[in-house]
C-alpha cells in the first residue's frame, strides 16, 4: 500500500524557479561528464555511472529518511516504468547514439524539439486548445536553439543518427508528460527514486559496471584550472546533474503544465554552452549569443501565453463534429 499523497497548491512562480534550477543542474552534466570521457570512459559508461550512482543515493536516502515513500500501488508501476525507461535511460542512450553519428549541435537540436511534441500531444490527444502565441514562442525558442547549436555548420545526417535524435526528442517529451501525470498521485521523491532505479537497470544492461576501466577512475581530468580525479566528476554528475536535477524538475511539474515546463527547459543547452565557455574554453560566437536572446524570448512568450496547470490538464475541449 502506498503512502497517501495530496498534491500541493499550484504556485506558478515556484514552478518556474524550479524548472530553471533543474536546467542549471541538467546543463552542468556535459561540463562534468566530458572531461571523464576525454580521460577514456565511453559516453555509455559515463551515463551508466551517472544514473547508477544517482539511483543508489536516492534509494538509500529515501529508505533511511522516509521509507514509506518507496511503497507504490500496482497500477502506478506503468507510469514509473515508463518514466524510468524513457525519461531517464532513453534520453541518455538515444542522445549518445545520435551524437556519435551526427554533429553534436544537430543532435542537441533534435532532442530539444520535445516542446513541439509535448504541445502536439496536449493539442491533439488531450484536446486542449493552445493560444497561437504559444506556437510562436515555441518556434522562436527552437530557432534560437538552432543558432546556439550552430546547426548551419553541418547537416550530413545518416539514418541511424537521425532516428536516434528523434528518439531522444520522443523520450524527452515523455519525461515531461509522464512526470506531469505521475506527480498527480505520486510523491516526487517516489517518482524520481523508482524512475532512476528502473533507468539504472536499463542503462547498465548496455554498459555493465564490470566492463568499466577501473584504473581510469583515479586519473586526473582536465576541468578548467583544476585537475580532479575522474571519480569525483562522476560523483558530481550523479549528485548535481542527476539527483538534484530530476528532483527539481519533477517538483516543477507539480506547479507548471508540461508545455510550459518543456519550453522553459530549453534554457538547459544555453546554460550548458555558457558553462562550457567558462570551464572548457568553448567560446560563444556572436551568432550563438544572438540565438540565446531569441531562445529566452521565445521561452518567455510561451510562459506568458500558456494555459494554467489546471486548464492544461483538463483543457478547453475542441469543438466536436456534429
Amino acid at each position: 500500500m502506498s503512502v497517501s499523497f495530496s498534491p500541493p497548491v499550484v504556485h506558478r512562480g515556484r514552478g518556474i524557479a524550479l524548472i530553471l534550477l533543474a536546467s542549471v543542474f541538467f546543463g552542468s552534466s556535459g561540463v562534468l561528464g566530458k572531461p571523464a570521457m576525454i580521460a577514456g570512459l565511453s559516453p555509455e559508461q559515463v551515463a551508466a555511472a551517472r544514473i547508477g550512482l544517482a539511483a543508489l543515493v536516492l534509494v538509500a536516502g529515501v529508505a533511511l529518511v522516509r521509507p514509506g515513500l518507496l511503497r507504490v500501488r500496482r497500477e502506478q508501476w506503468k507510469v514509473l516504468a515508463g518514466y524510468g525507461l524513457l525519461g531517464v535511460a532513453g534520453v541518455q542512450l538515444c542522445y549518445f547514439v545520435a551524437a556519435a553519428r551526427i554533429p553534436i549541435g544537430v543532435a542537441i537540436l533534435l532532442e530539444f524539439t520535445s516542446p513541439v511534441l509535448v504541445a502536439l500531444w496536449v493539442r491533439f490527444v488531450r484536446k486542449v486548445r493552445l493560444p497561437w502565441l504559444m506556437w510562436v514562442g515555441i518556434a522562436l525558442a527552437l530557432a534560437g536553439l538552432a543558432m546556439v547549436a550552430r546547426v548551419d555548420e553541418g547537416l550530413r545526417l545518416d539514418a541511424i543518427g537521425l532516428l536516434a535524435g528523434v528518439g531522444a526528442a520522443l523520450c524527452s517529451a515523455a519525461y515531461f508528460l509522464l512526470g506531469e501525470h505521475g506527480v498527480g498521485s505520486l510523491h516526487p521523491l517516489t517518482m524520481v527514486t523508482w524512475g532512476m532505479l528502473v533507468g539504472a537497470v536499463a542503462v547498465c544492461v548496455v554498459a555493465p559496471p564490470w566492463t568499466w576501466p577501473a584504473e581510469l577512475l583515479t586519473v586526473p581530468a582536465e576541468f578548467g584550472p583544476w585537475r580532479p580525479p575522474v571519480w569525483t566528476l562522476l560523483a558530481a554528475v550523479a549528485l548535481f546533474a542527476t539527483v538534484f536535477a530530476y528532483l527539481a524538475g519533477i517538483n516543477a511539474l507539480r506547479h507548471l503544465p508540461a508545455p510550459v515546463a518543456s519550453v522553459l527547459a530549453l534554457c538547459e543547452p544555453l546554460i550548458a554552452t555558457a558553462a562550457a565557455w567558462l570551464l572548457l574554453n568553448e567560446a560563444l560566437s556572436p551568432v550563438q549569443i544572438a540565438g540565446a536572446v531569441v531562445l529566452l524570448g521565445g521561452a518567455l512568450v510561451v510562459q506568458l501565453t500558456a494555459p494554467g496547470k489546471q486548464q492544461s490538464t483538463a483543457g478547453e475541449p475542441l469543438p466536436q463534429p456534429d
